[in-house]
């Protein structure tokens, strides 16, 4: 005699495996996120940051960072001394001098903790105050 409750059993496991796979995914491997920025991005402020601060959802790592401001004409303005903080590692940023009013870009490069680069950009505006 032939027993079917083996091969039923086993069906139903893999049917419930399955089903539990999508219920409970396992956490995926993700990149950072910009979560944060200073001056905001799309902001429009009234004088010019001493500094362009960014954080990130998660840690960064040191190596492979990159962070500049570019004014409307294409030129980096900042002062290209990129920093990542000690006690935040989510957290780099970079001085700028006096900024005139104008649309600036901000463009960040960093290393993920999965070891993806991150690339990306955003924008905020010296409003003229005359």
């Amino acid at each position: 005699m032939v027993r079917h409750c083996g091969i039923f059993t086993a069906n139903r496991l893999l049917v419930l495996i399955f089903i539990i796979s999508f219920t409970f995914p396992l956490p995926a491997l993700a990149h950072a996120v910009l979560v944060q920025s200073e001056p905001a991005v799309d902001s429009t402020i009234n004088e010019s940051p001493r500094q362009v601060n960014v954080w990130f959802n998660e840690n960064v790592a040191s190596e492979f960072k990159a962070l500049a401001v570019i004014n409307s004409a294409g030129k980096r303005v900042d002062n290209k001394d990129i920093t990542q903080a000690r006690l935040d590692r989510s957290h780099i940023y970079i001085s700028t001098p006096e900024l005139p009013p104008d649309t600036y870009t901000v463009r960040y490069r960093v290393m993920s903790t999965d070891t993806h680069i991150v690339t990306g950009r955003f924008k905020f505006t010296v409003k003229d105050t005359d």
